[in-house]
């Protein structure tokens, strides 16, 4: 289950602005991350409206992605951190492993995957991995 701060209903615009939640890195912390995504969109959209109706699923890709690739390939606890930029949203994933991810060719015949990263930079402003000691944070921005 996430962890995180709890939204109070009377919150201020200021507070919708960022977020962060933590996961302990299991199979349906996936959904969790997208509910999370999603609850903060919720949010923001009462004083900021999308610029485009596709920005809101794009997003929802982009973190369900994310938290999918943590799961599979850096197993272990999860953070996502949310936060309302000038003329968008960065989104922070970090994981605990120091691999940094890399595109992998598309085989449709041998089980698939190969995509998400290429999807990333498609839907994305800029995408960026920062590798630290506690492991790597990789950070995405998306039009709102």
């Amino acid at each position: 289950m996430a962890t995180g701060p709890r939204r109070d209903p009377r919150s201020s615009p200021e507070e919708t602005l960022e977020r962060t939640v933590s996961f302990p890195g299991e199979l349906r912390n996936v959904t969790g991350a997208r509910l999370a995504a999603d609850g903060y969109l919720a949010d923001l959209c009462r004083t900021s409206p999308p610029t485009a109706p596709e920005c809101w699923d794009d997003i929802l890709l982009v973190v369900t992605e994310l938290a999918a690739n943590v799961v599979q390939y850096a197993p272990g606890p999860f953070e996502l951190r949310m936060r309302r930029t000038y003329d968008g949203v960065h989104f922070t994933m970090h994981d605990t492993s120091q691999v940094q991810p890399e595109p992998r060719p598309f085989h449709p015949r041998h089980g698939g995957g190969g995509v998400g990263w290429h999807l990333l930079h498609t839907l994305c402003d800029q995408v960026s991995v920062v590798v630290t000691d506690t492991g790597k944070d990789i950070h995405v921005f998306l039009p709102w």
